[in-house]
Formats: structure tokens, C-alpha cells, sequence
């Protein structure tokens, strides 16, 4: 019926509050989105409503005013700051004779503009098809039916059951092709398990971050922009810690209240490196106002992933945005780092946040004196390349007495593969 709006759109944004809290969004989100989206923001028709209109969504006064404002600014598109039912959309289209796209649709064409690698395309493709599959309109009425020749005329299929087929057959194939990616996952997982390197994932709400501490703590160069779904793509590199070794960092995309859970079902492969970290780093945004109501939306994505037992280590970014806060480390009663205040952009507070890593993966760090004979100088020489000799002397029979001190994982490792079954050399 109407093209579909592409980046560089002029738009009328519609906003409704409700007193259901549920329900409830933010405006200056939501024209972040539109921003980000690459949509010129024309005007906003805003008003109020206790439950929406079944078929307008908004008021059938409201719906007018919509009308005469998409003629005054002559307008290409719609944009809703709620998500609207396929009847709600196609009612509005007809009035206003404009393409409308809801919050959802919205969050859906941002995810697609930002996908780089195979696996983000093909599980935005899946979202965009799942979520359209109940917007298919009968488009080809010159199609209506399938004619055959001789002995073939008679009831066919209509161009709608047609466009279902497709979409079925489509999906069904991106399923075929993400399940061969995600096998792919697995086998970088599992070479990062054998190796025992514990995984650091990035998780907060979009715009709070992320990927600047990111960029910070690895030296890459993610791209970080004050966007909302800047990053959409994982991206994993290893970084050093003091007295840890070698750990996994995954950046990952951001969360957002109301995300369409077409989109939730499509990543879950993805967050897999959510779900499976020894730790979470929660970056908040902590100068934004409504910095408890992110969290609360973080929490409940991390639960409907079933990653919302693994433990956190909240990081409070862009503390250059408040007044007379410094960098510091928060603790609990026994003393372990719970919360770390510092600003990624300005570089504030890093080595507070380093401090704190290599503290809350200490348990992972075993110490022991060895008293290695003089048969046993291969082990010596092993225990050397891993760097984890903290002191050393001889006594008068000829052995060698370390202390040493390594990640548990090392540890294991040498126990696996016998070391001179370095066991029996340890000292009581």
C-alpha cells in the first residue's frame, strides 16, 4: 500500500502517556531511537489516555489531529512511541495516508541498519519476518488466484496464502543457516572452556557505555558512537589481568525497556556469552535520571535469558557528568568490590575497575611452595614460561623451593597433562 520509509525521512512522532506504569514510555528515549534510526523529527502529537482505542490506538479526535499534522509538515512517516496492533497500523495508514511504523517496527529497522556480520543480518531478518508475518495485506488482488491450463483451472492459492508460504519457507531457512552459525559459536566455546579462560561479558542499557570501556580495556576499536543500539554485533577480545592472566571480555548490545521479544527470541544465541560468563559487568549510566528504571529493565532481559544468577559487578559510568564525584570502589560486608564509580569516556577511575577485576576472580588464583628435585627440572622450566614464580631457593640436597602463584585453570591444566605429578612436590 505505501512505501516503506527509508533513512533521511521526515517524520511525525506520536506520544501518549498512561498511567499504567507498565506501559509507560519515555519521550526523550524515544526520540533517540528516531534519531538513531536516521529519521528528521518534524513535530510531536502527544496527549493522554487511560487504556488505548481499539482501532486508532489513540483517540478518533487524536487520529485527526495526527492527519492534519502529516498534511502540514508533509510528512513520510508515522513513527508511534508504543507498539500498535496490525489492525491499529493499518486503520491509521488509511486515515492519514501515510506509512506508520511503531516502537517495535522502529527498534527492528535500527537493528537492521547496524548488523555487520552474518549471524546479526540473519537473526534481524528473522525478527523483521516474524514480526511482519501478521502485517501481510492483500496487495495483489490481480493475483487473486492461481490459474492452471486444461485440467488445472479451479481453486487455487491467493496471493496472501502465497506471501505466508514464503515467509514460512524463509524463516525456516534463516533457521537452518543460524543453527549452522551457532554450531560455529560453540566450537570457539568450547576452545575457550578447554583453555579455562574465564569470560568478562559487558551488559547494561543501551547508551550507558559500554562499548567505550570497552574500546578502553582492550585497546580495539569498536565502533562507540552516543547513539542508542550503537553496538549490535559481539565482539570478544582478551585482556590481561594482574595477578588473574589472560580473561575473555565480550561486548554485547544493549538492553532497552520493551524490547520486541521477536528480537529477545532472534539473539539468544548471541547472548549465550551472557549466560555463560563468571562475571557481568552492569555499566549504568548513572547520570541519567532514570538510571533505576534502566536497571530493573536490564535485570528482567538478563532473567528471560536465564542469565540473571550469574554474579555482577555494577559499573557506575560517566561520573565526569556529576559534580564532585570521584572514582572509588564500593564493598560489601566482606569486603569484595560490589560497584565501581568511573568515567570510560574520560578515562577516569580505570585502574579502580582493574583492581576490582582481579579481586572478584582471586578465587580463581591458587598459591603453593613446591620443593622440586633436582629429577624434576622440566617442571621448573614449565613453571617459569607461565610466569607464576613469586620466590625461589636451594636447600643442600639440591632442591629447588618456589612459591608460586597462578590461575586455577593453569593450575589444572598442568595436574591434567601430569607435570611430573607436581602434587606429590607440594609442601605443607
Amino acid at each position: 500500500m505505501f512505501d516503506r520509509y527509508k533513512a533521511g525521512e521526515q517524520g511525525v512522532l506520536v506520544h501518549l502517556d498512561f498511567p499504567d506504569e507498565s506501559t509507560r514510555e519515555d519521550l526523550t528515549e524515544f526520540k533517540m531511537l528516531v534519531s538513531s534510526a536516521g529519521v528528521n523529527e518534524l513535530t510531536v502529537v502527544s496527549g493522554k489516555r487511560s487504556t488505548p482505542h481499539p482501532k486508532f490506538f489513540v483517540g478518533s479526535g487524536k487520529a485527526e489531529e495526527i492527519a492534519e499534522a502529516v498534511k502540514l509538515f508533509n510528512a513520510n512517516v508515522i513513527l508511534f512511541n508504543h507498539s500498535l496492533s496490525p489492525s491499529q497500523e493499518k486503520n491509521i495508514e488509511a486515515l492519514c495516508k501515510c506509512r506508520v511504523v511503531d516502537r517495535t517496527t522502529l527498534i527492528l529497522d535500527i537493528f537492521a541498519q547496524r548488523a555487520r556480520t552474518h549471524e546479526g543480518k540473519l537473526q534481524v531478518e528473522l525478527a523483521q519476518l516474524r514480526h511482519i508475518s501478521s502485517r501481510l495485506i492483500r496487495g495483489w488482488t490481480h493475483l487473486e488466484r492461481q490459474k492452471g491450463g486444461i485440467g488445472l483451472r479451479g481453486p487455487g492459492e491467493t496471493q496472501l496464502e502465497t506471501d505466508r508460504r514464503l515467509l514460512r519457507e524463509r524463516m525456516v531457512n534463516i533457521r537452518k543457516r543460524l543453527e549452522k552459525v551457532e554450531r560455529q559459536r560453540q566450537q570457539g566455546r568450547r576452545s575457550r572452556v578447554r583453555a579455562e579462560l574465564p569470560t568478562l561479558s559487558l551488559v547494561g542499557y543501551t547508551n550507558a557505555g559500554k562499548s567505550t570501556l570497552f574500546n578502553l580495556l582492550t585497546q580495539s576499536q569498536v565502533y562507540a558512537a552516543d547513539q542508542l543500539f550503537a553496538t549490535l554485533d559481539p565482539t570478544l577480545r582478551r585482556i590481561e589481568l594482574d595477578g588473574v592472566g589472560g580473561v575473555i571480555l565480550a561486548d554485547t548490545v544493549g538492553f532497552i525497556r520493551h524490547l520486541p521479544h521477536d528480537l529477545v527470541a532472534a539473539f539468544k544465541a548471541t547472548l549465550t556469552e551472557t549466560r555463560e560468563a563468571e562475571l557481568l559487568l552492569h555499566v549504568v549510566d548513572i547520570a541519567d535520571d532514570r538510571r533505576s528504571e534502566n536497571i530493573e529493565q536490564v535485570e528482567y532481559v538478563l532473567a528471560e535469558i536465564e542469565a540473571d544468577d550469574v554474579p555482577q559487578l555494577i559499573i557506575c559510568n560517566k561520573i565526569d557528568c556529576l559534580d564532585d564525584v570521584e572514582p572509588r570502589i564500593d564493598r560489601d560486608d566482606q569486603g569484595l568490590p560490589i560497584r565501581v564509580w568511573l568515567s570510560a569516556q574520560a578515562n577516569l577511575g580505570m585502574d579502580l575497575l582493574f583492581t576490582a577485576l582481579s579481586e572478584r576472580l582471586d578465587n580463581q588464583i591458587v598459591e603453593y611452595k613446591l620443593a622440586i628435585p633436582p629429577s624434576a627440572g622440566k617442571l621448573r622450566g614449565s613453571l617459569y614460561k607461565l610466569n607464576c614464580i613469586n620466590g625461589e631457593y636451594y636447600d643442600e640436597l639440591g632442591h629447588c623451593h618456589l612459591d608460586i602463584k597462578l590461575p586455577k585453570r593453569e593450575w589444572h591444566r598442568l595436574l591434567k597433562h601430569g607435570a611430573n605429578k607436581i602434587e606429590q612436590y607440594i609442601v605443607i
